[in-house]
């Protein structure tokens, strides 16, 4: 008896120590996110002696070209490692996303960013091997509860990045990328030392860059049914129009009221303790009272309400009412995916998830440069009309073709269409 349960004790501690090593994979990939946001405007502004608004410009490009990366390669790295194994290729990620973030705080020049961004966006698209590994090493039935991890690993991340990086700002401008490159150092030796490799060698697989094409993945969305194409789309407008927040915030503060690093770094961790409460709590009380469908109709409500006082605020204390208002429309996305997905049958979940991952991430691809786009337009010297706020108007824009995508496809799920009615069907069927 004692010779069976012995094992057993060292395989659970080295499941339960790479399960900590995953979650921090992406907490420190969240933190170093966030830790560079409210001291990248003054990195860009140092680096090429312009205004704000030109900074602003810059760093949407940044922002593209880091997502960009991801959108290529996130489909790359979960099949490198379905042919080499989780391990090598998850400390490969983090060996090289530390780098990323030091060729950054060296940065003598703006290429010199781009190139290091891109090196960040590359080994960052390492969350398709995470969610791999938890699979590998859970039981079905535990799955999501570990896949909440993941989430959890995402808010925690915006909570401490950006308030961390605000104090670090306070000692130096590069001081953060440092940090952030730190991070990623310590747990690449964590997981040298403690994660084991989960996928065994006879359930690998040859590699294929034909099934590593984001493009494949979206392409099955072509088969769904309409019910399912509406929430998609919708999925698509909401989430270029969430974009606005992590691009736009910091050099709209700076440039509206002139809010220093600290100022910035602690209100974007106020944005993410509100999105960390509505998603992980609050989400399980107000969906199985109201529906999905109501939820979603309160989320785009707070979202367009906290967007108009970002468009025309002229106090700084605005910004404290718009962000709690903000916090609901953390209801909008999983409302929205778990609708979604009650409109596919049980065998077609992965395709549509993997669809819709692809989507969004083209949508994060395409958001950063539109709204520093209209933020330059409106902040430079030569601007028609002085707005800071105009990214935000455009954004309520997308809210709002979301909002009219949702309701379409909603009518058609309410009134009958779909694999499976939402359980407040009966009630609601009218709408349709």
């Amino acid at each position: 008896m004692t010779r069976d349960a012995s094992p057993s004790a060292p395989a659970k501690a080295a499941r339960g120590a790479s399960l900590v090593f995953v979650f921090l994979v992406v907490l420190i990939d969240m933190m170093g996110f966030g830790i560079i946001m409210p001291v990248l405007p003054a990195l860009i502004t140092d680096l090429t002696g312009g205004s704000i608004a030109e900074a602003a410009v810059d760093a949407g490009w940044l922002a593209f070209a880091y997502a960009g990366m991801q959108f290529l390669f996130g489909p790359v790295m979960g099949n490198l490692s379905d042919r080499f194994g989780r391990r090598p290729v998850l400390l490969a990620c983090l060996g090289m996303y530390g780098i990323g973030y030091a060729m950054m705080g060296w940065a003598p020049t703006l290429a010199w960013l781009y190139a290091a961004r891109i090196v960040t966006g590359v080994t960052g698209a390492s969350f398709s091997v995470a969610y791999a590994y938890i699979a590998d090493i859970t039981p079905p039935e535990r799955r999501a509860q570990n896949f909440g991890l993941i989430g959890m690993a995402f808010g925690v991340g915006f909570i401490f990045g950006p308030a961390l990086g605000g104090i670090l700002g306070e000692f130096g401008t590069r001081l953060p990328f440092f940090a952030a490159s730190g991070l990623a150092a310590i747990n690449f030796l964590f997981g040298l030392v403690m994660l084991k490799e989960s996928l065994a060698q006879d359930k690998r697989r040859p590699f294929s860059l034909i099934r590593s094409n984001a493009l494949s993945a979206m392409r099955a969305l072509g088969g769904q049914n309409r019910v399912v194409l509406w929430y998609a789309a919708a999925l698509v407008f909401f989430t270029t129009s969430g974009i606005v927040y992590p691009v736009i915030f910091a050099y709209y503060a700076i440039q509206a009221f002139g809010w220093t690093e600290l100022t910035i770094g602690l209100s974007l961790a106020l944005v993410g303790v509100g999105a960390a409460l509505v998603q992980g709590g609050l989400i399980r009380i107000v969906v199985p009272r109201i529906g999905e469908r109501r939820a979603v109709l309160i989320g785009f409500g707070a979202m367009l309400s906290a967007n108009i006082i970002y468009c025309f605020a002229t106090v700084p204390w605005l910004i404290f009412v718009a962000i709690p208002i903000g916090w609901f429309q953390g209801l909008i996305q999983p409302s929205v995916t778990g609708l979604m997905s009650r409109a596919v049958d049980d065998r077609r979940q992965g395709e549509l998830q993997g669809a819709t991952s692809s989507l969004n991430s083209l949508a994060a691809v395409v958001g950063p440069p539109l709204f520093t786009a209209a933020f330059f337009l409106f902040t430079q010297d030569s601007a028609p009309v002085y707005w800071p706020g105009a990214p935000y108007a455009v954004a309520s824009v997308f809210a709002l073709v979301s909002l009219a995508l949702f309701w379409r496809g909603s009518g058609l799920h309410y009134a009958g269409e779909g694999a499976d009615l939402p359980p407040d069907a009966e009630t609601d069927a009218d709408v349709a």
